[in-house]
């Protein structure tokens, strides 16, 4: 009965990363997470923006 694994270690030249190439001519699929991240940061940003403008009113009142 053969063995299942071999009985010593191939080696293994030149590992690489095995990625698609990028194509230029297709447009890339925008994934749910980059668009709720970047509606986070846009909510982010407006909320400061709206404290600043907040303080900065809120400091012109007081004096």
């Amino acid at each position: 009965m053969p063995r299942a694994l071999p009985s010593r270690r191939l080696p293994r030249h030149h590992l690489v990363l095995h990625r698609q190439p990028r194509r230029s001519d297709r447009a890339q699929a925008v994934r749910t997470s980059d668009l709720v991240l970047a509606l986070l940061g846009v909510v982010l940003l407006g909320g400061f923006a709206l404290l600043a403008a907040y303080a900065l009113t809120a400091g012109r009142l007081a004096l």
